[in-house]
């Protein structure tokens, strides 16, 4: 049997995988690994518990629930809310553990359990495999006053996660907010499809809103960041001055400028870096980003004089190199970003706000700001039925790794990424003339499917 958590938490096809009965035993374990700490400070165990619209939401939650309570844990029941609510919940509320049940930017039939520790912070590896460990093991049941009580607390939570995030605007437009930005909003029928627009409202944001009424299987449907075609439509449709996308539980932000064009998370990490910069606020001068980043990002970012520091793909890479750096500000090109000043984990709706600060601070257009982060053509090639675990090591493939760096020089970038689950070894190139990096590409996968053929 394989590990049961993987990069982000337990996921799975929800009622196939990702049982009520899965879901139950997990959820004791974990009050038995992370609810240790409440008996230290002299209370019971707490936990916050939330989840995103999907059907299969519904019955898992209740079991993470009853999990908790049986194991001796008060739990405060948020209902539907993004995971990064969950995790800013987890520590303003000064809980022992927080659950959130979303499987992210997955289809709906999927579904999934994501721990976090006091502070809200996303669970090592060690204490995964502890939560794990303890599953299944003989427990000593609390009865009478000692159960877990279960308080639901959907508004007043919601409400303290909105006040938070318009506390962050930056002082240049606290006071006139976002007033005079008109703002399109895609929820993607999932759990920001309240906070998310509420939150910009609250900023003094004219919102339009799409994609906002979630009824249990329509989550990511042909919507939210993975489906930007409607969000286009709709900033050009309402004449707004820009549009951003949230997935399914909102840890992700896309956006779209005046004119439909696509705005993605290295470019808003760059805008973003920037803007920090200027105010004196980016930690060590210092983005995180992955290797899977723009080399457009890289080079705008050296010219400002701010450096960037490569992680393997991944949030929580990006997240253990800020904490091990002192770091302010890190992502992904998926839109997934880290701001860790306010924020344990990438938060969607976080994102969107400072974005929309930076417009009505600068009074560019996100057309312009974006304008300053330019996006080298990248050309990813996925080389299927190969030999994935030999990629590092073959000789031939590595030679030509090597030349096709030599020939793209310090204006390109070659990347070769086994897969971590499938046969395949995914060839990356980016050079700032699109036929070349076509050719180079094509050329290494070619060199690819050769040499590491089954």
């Amino acid at each position: 049997m394989g590990r049961l958590f993987g990069t982000d938490g337990v996921r799975g096809v929800a009622n196939r995988e990702v049982t009520a009965e899965l879901a139950l035993d997990v959820s004791v374990a974990a009050a038995h690994v992370l609810g240790s700490s409440g008996a230290f400070d002299g209370h019971r165990p707490r936990a916050v518990v939330g989840r995103d619209p999907r059907a299969s939401g519904e019955f898992l939650s209740a079991a993470v629930v009853a999990g908790l309570a049986s194991a001796g844990v008060d739990v405060v029941d948020v209902g539907v809310l993004p995971t990064p609510g969950v995790a800013y919940l987890t520590g303003a509320l000064g809980v022992d553990i927080g659950v959130m049940l979303s499987a992210s930017h997955n289809p709906m039939p999927d579904n999934g359990i994501k721990f976090f520790a006091r502070g809200g912070h996303k669970l090592p590896d060690e204490v995964e495999d502890a939560i794990e460990q303890r599953m299944g093991e003989p427990w000593e049941r609390p009865v009478g006053a000692a159960v877990g009580r279960i308080n639901a607390e959907p508004d007043i939570t919601e409400e303290l996660y909105i006040s938070h995030l318009v506390q962050t605007l930056p002082e240049a437009v606290a006071a006139p907010g976002l007033a005079g930005l008109r703002i399109a909003v895609d929820c993607a029928n999932g759990a920001a499809s309240t906070v998310g627009p509420a939150t910009l409202r609250a900023a003094g944001a004219d919102v339009v809103v799409i994609n906002a009424s979630p009824d249990g299987r329509n989550i990511n449907e042909k919507a939210g960041s993975t489906h930007m075609e409607p969000l286009r439509a709709a900033v050009v449709a309402a004449g707004a001055d820009f549009g951003v996308a949230f997935d399914g539980d909102a840890d992700r932000c896309l956006a779209v400028d005046h004119t439909g064009a696509l705005v993605d998370g290295d470019q808003i990490m760059g805008i973003l870096a920037l803007a920090l910069r200027e105010r004196g606020e980016l930690a060590h001068d210092t983005l995180v980003i992955t290797v899977m980043s723009n080399l457009g990002l890289q080079l705008a970012m050296a010219e400002a004089g701010i450096t960037t520091v490569q992680t393997a793909v991944g949030d929580r890479y990006v997240l253990e190199a800020m904490r091990a750096g002192g770091y302010d500000l890190g992502g992904e090109q998926s839109g997934h970003l880290v701001i860790a000043r306010h924020a344990t984990t990438g938060d969607g709706v976080l994102t969107a706000l400072q974005l929309a600060a930076r417009v009505a601070e600068t009074g560019q257009t996100l057309a312009e700001l974006a304008s300053g982060i330019p996006r080298l053509p990248q050309v990813l090639i996925n080389v299927a039925g190969v030999d994935r675990t030999r990629a590092d090591a073959d000789e031939g493939v590595q030679a030509a790794v090597a030349d096709a760096a030599a020939v793209l020089g310090e204006s390109g970038r070659v990347l070769l990424r086994p897969s971590g689950t499938e046969p395949v070894v995914r060839v990356m190139v980016e050079a700032r003339d699109e036929d070349v990096a076509h050719k180079v590409a094509e050329g290494l996968a070619d060199v690819v499917k050769e040499r590491l053929a089954l």
